[in-house]
């Protein structure tokens, strides 16, 4: 505890006093899962308040509880909402916008509530609100429970969708980047069934143009994608699915090279992920969520972020759930929300 009480200390200790570096938006996630605690170390991360300011968008009654309850004090500043539109330039040190969004003694670590997924909700639309209103240079989001958020009657399949229908986004894609792997997808929180009619040329094409403008933006450099076919062997020329690898993938492709993007593919899935080809490739665009994940989670489960392409306001997130197995019991890994910090402080432009 003293450690993480001295390391907390120093983060306070490092004030951004021109104002240079990004302001990013934080938000909980739901109450009653590890987010509280992963914003907790946020806070307290002396590295990330060189390179950022973090806002938790939060309840701060919920905080001071997992504070005490896993040994991480809570000492950076609690600013009231009333007092955020008026004084947000002035906030130049890690800190804490207190929502107010749940009742804190109520709050029941590891369990689905309605309560519980209404306060992320609203800690998500204050914190795209913030963005859109340019008091934030980018948004990075803790896990909700998509259970908890349905609950509440927001029938969302997950953060993305909310996103990019609050910030009217005329084309997103979700994508994952990592050191060890990156993806893009095309369809993400759908059944198997659903898949191939939600494949279009035009939609592959999307995200391949969004994939390429945030890599070159990431690495500096034109990028090098290579697209998944959706069948085993991609296809195998017609051998295996209704030929959509010729009739609908593979025009992407072409379409995309036209202007010079480097693309390969269709590439059967299967060896698509092979040390050789990763080493080759800056990011994968895949046909739907297991395909991208599956591999990206054995590879880099705990660094690898989670990102919304397309939007007006950078947005990044974990690539966990809620963890409502290990909720408020501090054994949370918090390097996952570390990173997607300072990425989101990356694609904002300021750093």
């Amino acid at each position: 505890m003293e450690a993480v009480a001295a390391r907390e200390e120093t983060a306070q200790n490092v004030p951004d006093m021109n104002g240079s570096l990004p302001r990013i938006a934080v938000t909980m996630g739901d109450p009653a899962g590890v987010g509280p605690e992963l914003c907790l170390r946020l806070l307290a991360e002396a590295g990330i308040a060189r390179e950022c300011v973090p806002v938790v968008f939060g309840d701060a009654g919920v905080l001071r509880r997992v504070a005490e309850k896993i040994g991480v004090p809570l000492t950076a500043p609690v600013i009231a909402l009333v007092d955020w539109p008026e004084n947000f330039s002035a906030v130049k040190t890690p800190s804490v916008l207190d929502l107010r969004c749940v009742d804190a003694a109520a709050v029941t670590p590891g369990q689905v509530s309605a309560a519980g997924g209404e306060a992320a909700f609203r800690c998500v639309i204050a914190a795209i609100e913030a963005g859109m209103r340019s008091e934030v240079d980018a948004v990075t989001t803790a896990p909700l429970n998509k259970e908890s958020l349905h609950a509440a009657g927001h029938k969302y399949p997950g953060h993305t969708e909310i996103f990019a229908e609050r910030m009217k986004a005329a084309r997103s894609c979700m994508t994952f980047f990592s050191d060890e792997l990156s993806c893009s997808l095309v369809t993400v929180h759908v059944g198997y069934h659903e898949v191939p009619a939600l494949l279009t040329t035009r939609r592959i094409l999307d995200v391949i143009e969004l994939t390429a403008d945030a890599v070159r933006r990431r690495l500096g450099r034109a990028p090098r994608l290579a697209v998944c076919g959706l069948n085993p062997h991609a296809g195998e020329h017609g051998l295996f699915g209704q030929r959509e690898e010729e009739r609908i993938i593979f025009p992407a492709i072409e379409a995309a090279r036209a202007p010079g993007l480097i693309v390969e593919g269709p590439l059967p899935p299967d060896t698509a992920f092979l040390p050789a080809r990763r080493r080759a490739t800056d990011a994968f665009i895949c046909m739907y969520h297991d395909q991208a994940l599956i591999p990206l989670k054995i590879l880099a489960f705990d660094t690898a972020v989670n990102t919304t392409l397309g939007l007006p306001v950078p947005r990044t997130s974990v690539d966990h759930g809620t963890a409502f197995d290990i909720a408020w019991q501090g054994r949370a890994n918090p390097a996952s929300l570390f990173a997607a910090v300072r990425l989101a402080a990356k694609l904002s432009g300021k750093t």
